[in-house]
């Protein structure tokens, strides 16, 4: 089959490797020079920075499996550690090694800064969630669904996971997408719910290797390509007047939309309806500086715009260097990039002991993605998969259970091709065989 893959990111990668890895003649364009979408490699002042701090857990194991197809070095590439969740001043949750939900209870059991009260709360109604199967009414948020539980674990638990989880605030992130990331990390077997911090630039873990290797097995790249029309005719799809026998859209939801006007008016118009929510990723640079992990959870208010910090040195990656993140951030690119790092810089010099930073910290980057990913609310009309016989799209925006995740993105890239083999193409009546 002639396959053309409209989108160069990880979804669009996905799709391309696993298509190819069939024995089929893909076609992959990219309207950028670069692989990767929103999760790549940017080059600033010489160093390999991303686009935004992105981390996996444990329980991402289809992407660690493209990872492995293409040749990446996983172990090497990625920090493996439990997960963890602890404040500057020590406060905070840590897993320990072992059985994801034993590991669980002794975490919460273990915690710092939570009253016995607070912790039986919260294993209380861990229990109950896991009774439920991890289910809810549709339209709970995150908010409402830990309505009950103490003011001390929403604050330094709940709120940043779910921002970590969904870039969706609790007071408006879906409660069935968050129950469902809860529900793989911890009953997804050993290991599933460590946290997985790329010493690696993104482009390195996998968007270069997946270009190399799809070179390498006969695929067709066409990087700085912006394809400017699909239609279907009654030999099949084409491509800005190339043949293909069927089409994985994997661009962006707006790229998407634009392509499917006139073929399929009523996928894109709900596509169309999607929002979203900016993140910015604050780099700082302070030579000689450590912070106490390699990740450091973060107390956000109105003059602390930042949920995370990372240390690239404690990563094995580039001593000195810090990427504080910023989730749900409307607001403050409402207020600017100038004015948000100059509140994370005073955000990290307030919030570390003294002595963490031997001297001031300045600002090397300030990164900011406006459609990092879509809004994750609750009952959220995402739109399907399916556009037409033998076109399909591919993206972590289309229906599915988990948020705008990598690991979405990769499940999106092969569901595309499952998809393409349940449903035959346009014209010639064939199907797409998958492994």
């Amino acid at each position: 089959m002639r396959l053309a893959v409209v989108g160069g990111g990880w979804a669009g990668l996905a799709a391309a490797v696993r298509a190819t890895e069939a024995g089929h003649a893909v076609t992959l364009f990219e309207m950028a020079a670069h692989w990767g979408g929103r999760a790549r490699g940017v080059d600033v002042d010489g160093l390999a920075l991303d686009n935004g701090q992105h981390i996996l857990i444990g329980a991402y194991r289809r992407t660690l499996a493209l990872m492995r197809t293409v040749g990446t070095d996983v172990e090497a590439g990625l920090h493996r550690r439990p997960l963890e969740l602890r404040y500057a001043d020590g406060r905070g949750l840590r897993l320990p090694a072992g059985p994801a939900l034993l590991a669980f209870g002794r975490g919460v059991l273990g915690a710092d800064g939570w009253t016995a009260a607070d912790k039986l709360a919260l294993l209380a109604t861990a229990a109950s969630w896991a009774m439920a199967r991890f289910r809810c009414a549709p339209g709970t948020t995150v908010d409402a669904l830990c309505a009950g539980l103490p003011q001390a674990v929403r604050q330094l638990l709940i709120d940043p996971l779910c921002v970590a989880a969904l870039n969706t605030p609790a007071a408006q992130a879906s409660a069935t997408v968050w129950l469902r990331v809860l529900q793989d990390a911890l009953f997804g077997g050993p290991g599933a719910a460590d946290l997985l911090l790329p010493r690696w630039s993104l482009s390195a873990l996998l968007p270069q290797p997946a270009a190399t290797w799809l070179l390498a097995a006969g695929a067709t790249l066409r990087p700085g390509t912006r394809v400017q029309q699909i239609s279907l005719a009654d030999t099949g799809w084409w491509v800005d007047g190339q043949p293909f026998d069927a089409v994985v859209l994997a661009c962006s939801a707006a790229e998407a939309a634009r392509l499917t006007d006139a073929v399929a008016p009523a996928w894109s118009a709900r596509t169309r309806e999607l929002r979203y929510e900016p993140i910015i990723t604050v780099y700082l640079r302070c030579p000689g500086a450590r912070l106490p992990a390699p990740m450091t959870a973060l107390v956000d208010g109105p003059q602390a715009p930042a949920q995370f910090a990372f240390d690239h040195g404690a990563l094995g990656a580039t001593p000195g260097l810090f990427a504080f993140v910023v989730s749900g951030a409307r607001a403050w690119t409402e207020a600017g990039q100038e004015a948000t790092a100059a509140a994370v810089l005073q955000q990290a010099r307030a919030d570390f002991a003294p002595g963490t930073w031997p001297t001031a910290p300045t600002l090397l980057r300030t990164l900011t993605e406006k459609r990092a990913t879509f809004r994750c609310v609750p009952a959220l009309d995402r739109p399907p998969p399916n556009i037409a016989p033998g076109l399909v799209a591919a993206g972590d925006y289309v229906q599915g259970p988990y948020p705008a995740t990598l690991e979405g993105a990769v499940r999106a890239g092969e569901a595309a091709l499952e998809a393409l083999k349940r449903h035959p193409t346009g014209a010639r009546g064939g199907a797409l065989q998958t492994p």
